[in-house]
């Protein structure tokens, strides 16, 4: 005898695998019938591919099969790209994904200089960064945020996931000279508030 729900667990299975991206439950439902425990089905699933060569991960309310993060050196490939990301393309993929939606202004006036069209066609390319609508002010400005392709790339399950200022420090990512600032103007207060003590002696 034929199990429906095992039934339903395949047809998930193989509306992911035939997909060429990552899809939402309601995206799967429109395959598999929209009454239909997808859900389950995706729980089922994830079970089955724990601990396998592939798993099945959600990443920002989309799913997707993807290799297990401990086999990922396998498929690596050995060469260099042709082509790295800008520090301008890092600094405005990292703003867009602690910001989002945010629009090319808003990049400029947190990067602190102006950034080329070319900045964003790159990370648009690259399937991290899409349009995200226009903000409703004069001009109506379009803005930006990261795709569920920047979430899969960097192991993230949503942007909650983001490293914070702390982590980054312990990492060694922040700029020394932006730490080495931070510190100046920390000691520049200290010096302010021994001033006013010694003012009110």
């Amino acid at each position: 005898m034929i199990d429906p729900a095992d039934d339903l667990t395949r047809a998930v299975e193989a509306t992911l695998f035939a997909a060429s991206e990552p899809m939402t439950m309601s995206e799967i439902s429109a395959y598999v019938g929209i009454d239909a425990d997808v859900k389950g089905a995706l729980a089922e699933l994830s079970m089955r591919y724990e601990g396998r060569g592939i798993n099945l991960v959600e990443r920002g309310g989309r799913w997707l099969f993807q290799t297990a993060p401990d086999l990922a050196h396998i498929l690596r490939r050995e060469r260099e790209e042709a082509r790295k990301l800008s520090r301008a393309g890092i600094e405005t993929l990292a703003i867009i994904a602690y910001h989002e939606p945010v629009s090319r202004a808003e990049i400029e006036a947190i990067r602190g200089v102006q950034i080329s069209k070319g900045t964003l066609d790159v990370l648009m390319e690259a399937g991290w960064v899409r349009p995200a609508g226009r903000r409703e002010v004069p001009g109506r400005p379009l803005t930006y945020a990261t795709t569920a392709g920047f979430l899969a790339h960097f192991g993230l399950e949503s942007r909650r996931d983001l490293p914070g200022i702390e982590d980054l420090k312990a990492a060694g990512l922040l700029d020394p000279v932006d730490l080495a600032f931070d510190a100046l103007e920390m000691q520049g207060r200290d010096a302010d508030q021994l001033e006013t003590v010694d003012e009110s002696d």
